[in-house]
This record gives C-alpha cells, sequence and structure tokens, in this order.
C-alpha cells in the first residue's frame, strides 16, 4: 500500500496551536487506499495549545520564530523532520495544512524581522524537507483541486 504523510490536524487531530482540529474529510476520501502517516512537528515540540510562530528571513536564513517570545522554534521542528523522514523512507506523498510555518509546502508566509511579507508562498519547515527528500508534495486545498472527484456512473 502506497503511504502518505499527513497533517495530524487534517486527520481530526486536536493539534493546531489552540487546541483544535482540521479534519478535511473531503481531503480523506480522495486519499482512501493510502496508508496514512499523520505528523505535527510543532506538537510533538511545544505541546497543545501553544503560541503561534511565524517564519521569519533572517542573517543566519529561514528561521521559524515564536509571536510570543520571538525565540527560534525552528532546530527543534527540523529534527523532527528529519527524524520523521528517516522513520518513514517509503514516503511516496506529503500533505501540508495550508499557510502552516511547519507543513505549507508553497503557502506558508515569510516575513521579515518588521513583520513585513517577502513571500506568501514559501515552504513551511518540515515541507521543505519532505521537498529536499524528492517527495510529491501538496498543500491540502491544491490537492483537492487537482484530484477532482470522479463522476458516480450513471449519473
Amino acid at each position: 500500500m502506497k503511504k502518505a504523510a499527513i497533517s495530524a490536524c487534517l486527520t481530526g487531530e486536536r493539534c493546531r496551536y489552540d487546541g483544535t482540529d482540521n479534519r478535511d474529510n473531503k481531503l480523506l476520501g480522495k486519499l482512501e487506499g493510502w496508508e496514512l502517516i499523520p505528523f505535527c512537528p510543532e506538537d510533538h515540540c511545544f505541546g497543545t495549545p501553544r503560541p503561534t510562530m511565524d517564519l521569519v528571513e533572517t542573517e543566519q536564513g529561514i528561521k521559524a520564530l515564536s509571536n510570543l517570545t520571538g525565540a527560534d522554534l525552528s532546530p527543534c521542528v527540523e529534527r523532527y523532520a528529519r527524524d520523521f523522514f528517516d522513520a518513514h523512507p517509503e514516503i511516496e506523498l506529503f500533505i501540508g495544512k495550508d499557510r502552516s510555518p511547519s507543513c505549507g509546502v508553497c503557502s506558508a508566509r515569510l516575513y521579515d524581522r518588521n513583520k513585513k511579507l517577502l513571500d506568501a508562498e514559501a515552504p513551511g519547515l518540515m515541507a521543505a524537507e519532505a521537498k529536499g527528500r524528492g517527495i510529491e508534495c501538496w498543500d491540502t486545498e491544491s490537492y483537492i483541486e487537482a484530484h477532482p472527484t470522479p463522476p458516480i456512473a450513471g449519473s
């Protein structure tokens, strides 16, 4: 069976920063036949609920900075991503939550130190790791749009 990594909040896990989920039944229906391997680097690293973070272009590169403290949260997220993909080398598909600084594939927002938006189509830290490994990567909304539900026979 083909294996897909999927943002855990999309499967109904209450792991978003505010303790809610983003369960997407339409997406889950399109992934029938796949073994889904949920992930959430932010929940793993910082627990739920937690303060939000943003991707920020720094002198040291792109970092995930806490909106509460300004601390660099990147090392734990990047380590989680490496360990996750090392533990699951058979993953063929990555589905990330749109606009997430960890999981967004081409929809995360990148800011400068003054919170000026530099890019609204950046990859999140975990998505960047998946892309770097050559895994097919999609944001949720794009995957749903690109994989229409076939018409029901006889209708």
